[in-house]
């Protein structure tokens, strides 16, 4: 499936970069040497990604190597964004709503478009760096003796793009709010571990003031998960991988490996292990098979992993996909809430979308 994958991929961005480029060509008011340069410049930004994320970027200087992760990644949603365009342009050019000389050598359509895209992407990363916090409360019939607060994030794709000082930004979040427990349900790494040990990220996590419980996703698999493991060992993480922790002999926390692993455990297995008498939450990066959740009465399952497809109109595929791809799903008392994530995988721009945390109150019934 991935080979094939990746060749409609392929011929999906080939083709969809011919006809945008076609289109800047004609657009352009400039000299046939200009439009060269700006239409070959924009290609090779766009193709560049299958070239650095295919290990490339490992064996460039750090700084040098974060820049052309961001162009090349960034040059994708840009791609997307001037598909767009165009094709409402054509279309309305068709049905004789926008004049055709706006689309052809044209001073006004091309600042039209710049000024659409500037707004559509300085808002985008305005909006990637608001992150949103996540109100949540939770109640149980079962005893707790206390209420617990939980700071519960996914998908913090720490790495070339997410850097240090932007982790320890997001430490800074989760601590002001004294949380009792951190959990997160995977992605804490992006594409390689590299940056991670080069920038000593470890330290960052080890000022969270809480003890921290998480799970694998598939992008530690991608990057290398015996590294991705070291990695969490070295930043104090408890790593949960088809096993469970107690905390307080009240609340039984079961870290899922990712389905990247054909061979992990099945849920029912793992839920048998613990006991009725505990709040059982369940960390599972990806957020399929709801329905088994429910019916091994889990109290509660965080999952990540979908970024509500990061950019509108992707979200609309990751709502048609994914029984939920973001907020809250309840079968009877299960509840289950699909995070947006913390961080985000490639350009760092979030259109219809939020990167959020989320703060959860579990407390008995009154």
């Amino acid at each position: 499936m991935r080979p094939m994958f990746f060749i409609f991929f392929l011929a999906l961005v080939l083709g969809s970069m011919g006809y945008v480029l076609w289109h800047v060509w004609c657009i352009l008011p400039f000299t046939k040497a200009v439009k060269w340069v700006v239409t070959i410049a924009m290609a090779a930004c766009l193709l560049s990604m299958f070239f650095f994320l295919g290990g490339a970027l490992d064996r460039m200087p750090l700084g040098l190597a974060s820049a052309c992760y961001d162009i090349s990644t960034s040059s994708i949603i840009i791609l997307l964004y001037l598909f767009l365009l165009f094709i409402v342009a054509d279309v309305a050019r068709l049905l004789h709503l926008l004049p055709a000389k706006l689309l052809h050598e044209s001073w006004t359509g091309s600042a039209a478009i710049l000024a659409i895209m500037l707004v559509l992407f300085i808002g985008g990363n305005i909006h990637y760096r608001n992150k949103v916090k996540v109100p949540l409360r939770l109640t149980t019939t079962k005893h707790l003796g206390k209420s617990y607060k939980m700071v519960m994030v996914s998908d913090l794709h720490i790495g070339y793009h997410n850097r240090c000082a932007e982790l320890s930004r997001w430490v800074d979040l989760m601590n002001a709010e004294h949380p009792d427990i951190i959990l997160i349900a995977g992605d804490i790494i992006d594409n390689s571990v590299r940056p991670l040990f080069e920038e000593h990220m470890a330290e960052e996590f080890k000022r969270l003031e809480a003890p921290v419980y998480a799970c694998l996703g598939n992008h530690e698999y991608f990057s290398k998960q015996p590294l991705a493991r070291k990695f969490y060992k070295d930043a104090g993480i408890r790593l949960l991988i088809d096993e469970q922790a107690v905390v307080d002999s009240v609340i039984t926390i079961i870290g899922r490996d990712d389905r990247t692993n054909r061979q992990r455990s099945e849920l029912d297995s793992l839920a048998r292990q613990a006991a009725n008498s505990t709040y059982t939450i369940v960390l599972n990066h990806q957020p399929y098979e709801l329905e088994k959740v429910a019916q091994n009465h889990i109290d509660f399952q965080f999952s990540g992993h979908t970024h509500r497809g990061q950019i509108w109109p992707i979200s609309w595929i990751t709502d048609h996909v994914y029984e939920c791809s973001h907020g809250l799903w309840q079968q009877g008392d299960t509840r289950v809430y699909v995070s947006s994530g913390l961080g985000i995988w490639g350009g760092k721009y979030r259109i219809g979308t939020q990167s959020e945390y989320v703060v959860v109150t579990l407390e008995e019934e009154q």
